[in-house]
């Protein structure tokens, strides 16, 4: 572990616990928003170091996921007591991954870049990739995430446009107006998809469970 310096976040999240991890594509690296009695307002440390991280997430089981977008793998692993990272694991053989969701089932989603989605079970099994199990075709596939009930959601930035991909049946576009560059996307626990266009820099709310779509921008 050491102290971070300036830089630039990729991605962001934060456990169940609280604490904020963000990726680091510029210094290869994945810090951590530490905070002690004397320092409240905490510090960034490096608790991960990789060829070029891009996707961050954190699943139920507090594992960190991280996409290696050069070396075209995803990456897993734990922190110890004194922030050292335990238990690592990777899937390898993507091409270009960017984003990764953790699904409900312990389950993998990764986006590749100009690419497609895949999907990987609860032991990293690949289960193959939702172009070729739903016979869609992405643009360039982004933001990933999975609601309660283990729908896949994507982002297609080149698309403009918002794919549901339930468990079975046929995908269901939930959003294709309004949108110009969407690139993040996630389900809130109170029943909303939230979807970041960085077209016009607005995050933007609807609601997803219920009647839809009742559309916010921030």
């Amino acid at each position: 572990m050491r102290e971070a310096g300036n830089f630039v976040p990729e991605d962001v999240a934060v456990t169940a616990s609280g604490l904020v991890v963000v990726s680091d594509l510029i210094h290869g690296a994945v810090h951590a928003l530490q905070h002690t009695p004397r320092d409240p307002q905490g510090h960034w440390v490096t608790v991960g170091t990789f060829l070029s991280p891009r996707g961050l997430a954190v699943d139920a089981l507090g594992r960190f996921l991280v996409t290696d977008y050069v070396r075209g793998a995803v990456h897993s692993f734990t922190l110890g007591p004194t922030w050292e990272p335990l238990a690592p694991a990777s899937v390898l053989g993507l091409e270009g991954p960017c984003w990764v969701s953790p699904e409900p089932d312990g389950g993998l989603v990764v986006s590749e870049e100009f690419g497609d989605v895949w999907l990987f079970g609860s032991a990293c099994q690949p289960l193959g990739s939702l172009g070729a199990l739903r016979a869609h075709t992405f643009g360039r596939p982004a933001g990933v995430c999975s609601d309660s009930e283990g729908s896949v959601i994507v982002a297609d930035e080149q698309r403009r446009q918002v794919t549901l991909f339930p468990r079975a049946g046929t995908p269901i576009c939930l959003l294709s107006e309004g949108l110009q560059r969407p690139l993040a996307v996630a389900c809130s626990p109170q029943g909303h998809l939230v979807v970041g266009d960085a077209g016009d820099n607005h995050i933007k709310v609807y609601q997803y469970l219920g009647s839809w779509p009742d559309d916010r921008h921030w």
